[in-house]
């Protein structure tokens, strides 16, 4: 039996805070108590915050270790090493890597075979050399011919724990206005204005004819499998009762307040990202996540391109969002946890896993010091 002691905490539980100590058995949360000890070898936090494990549902971050630069493709393994240290470093202990599959363009990095990123996980779990967990989120570009065909390394794999439907054809969902797409795809993609229009007129009528059958394909799948199923972008109340009738459990980046709420009146959980609560609002021109957070209809945060956002996010809705500390930090470790199908983590709570974070407040933002991951310091 190996036990782990700490002490001296600020302690976040799910619905209070309080200043104690936690101790940890076999991987596993064993008690929690008010105050300290002074047992032989219990750890003294310094009265630092002991937080649950965040859990990240949605991070392009390993396809930027992949592809660093336009059109530069890095090798596989030191790309997730470097990831998932990112990953850790920022508490984050369960991370859903999100790997798109279909190109509508049939160019860039979601057009190729990610199937070896699948094999270099296996292997560096057997050898003991991830920090976080790796599940994986396989996001679905709805109008993209090949999106099915790319899909079908990570169909029988049991990594693969969270599907998404995507549509970015501009003129509806994140890219409703037009013009905040052009300076996406002539500035991050690098098009010229020429590619961007030809593009624009192509668009419609290949979402007419691969959109709908991918979305009902997809969500067969998910359905048959077990698989979480999240709708991303809705913008209308139409989207969100076509989310509730595939099966989805989540509806990710909502664009309006109008769809979160009513995504929120049909049970689905809403996601938005923390990026978007860290700068003050979306880099597409949609609704604000705080706005959201006030008008308590966010269930879940997603640290989207930035990992060390995920924690930060939550202590900006804590200080400016109207929520209680423990409310915050459900957003990124309680809630994703139970919307995902996790139930075994995401609190500090006797007999879930013992994956916690040691942070401290430095000038108003929190600074992450140790992780552990069952019981084990990974960072």
């Amino acid at each position: 039996m190996t036990e782990l002691v700490l002490t001296h905490a600020r302690v976040v539980l799910a619905h209070e805070v309080i200043s104690g100590t936690v101790r940890v058995r076999d991987g596993r949360i064993d008690a929690i108590d008010s105050g300290t000890t002074c047992v032989p070898g219990a750890v003294d936090l310094e009265g630092d915050y002991l937080l649950p494990g965040l859990v990240e549902l949605h991070t392009d971050n390993l396809e930027r270790h992949l592809m660093p630069r336009p059109r530069v493709y890095f090798p596989v393994q030191p790309a997730v090493q470097s990831h998932d240290a990112e990953v850790a470093a920022a508490g984050i202990t369960t991370v859903f890597d999100a790997i798109g599959v279909g190109d509508p363009y049939d160019e860039g990095f979601r057009a190729r075979d990610q199937g070896e990123l699948l094999g270099v996980l296996d292997r560096l779990e057997t050898a003991g050399a991830l920090r976080a967990e790796h599940l994986i989120h396989v996001r679905c570009e709805l109008p993209a011919p090949n999106a099915r065909q790319l899909f079908e390394p990570f169909a029988a794999h049991p990594r693969l724990r969270l599907i998404s439907l995507m549509d970015h054809t501009p003129g509806q969902r994140q890219w409703s206005d037009v013009e905040h797409a052009r300076i996406y795809y002539t500035g991050k993609k690098g098009w010229s204005a020429e590619k961007f229009e030809a593009e624009l007129r192509a668009a419609p009528e290949r979402q007419t004819r691969h959109a709908a059958p991918n979305r009902r394909w997809f969500a067969e799948f998910a359905r048959q499998h077990g698989v979480a199923l999240a709708t991303h972008d809705d913008t209308t109340v139409e989207h969100v009762d076509e989310a509730v009738a595939l099966g989805a459990s989540m509806s990710e980046f909502p664009t309006t307040l109008e769809a979160a709420r009513h995504a929120r009146s049909r049970g689905l959980a809403t996601i938005a990202g923390a990026p978007n609560v860290v700068r003050g609002g979306s880099h597409s021109g949609n609704v604000a996540a705080l706005d959201l957070a006030r008008a308590g209809v966010l269930d879940a945060l997603s640290s989207d391109y930035v990992p060390a956002s995920l924690l930060t996010a939550a202590w900006k809705l804590h200080r400016e969002g109207g929520h209680t500390l423990s409310e915050a930090i459900n957003t990124v470790s309680r809630n994703p946890a139970r919307a995902s199908g996790l139930v075994d983590r995401g609190e500090i709570a006797p007999g879930l896993r013992a994956d916690l974070v040691r942070a401290r407040e430095v000038h108003d933002h929190p600074v992450v010091r140790w992780v552990w991951r069952a019981g084990v310091r990974v960072a």
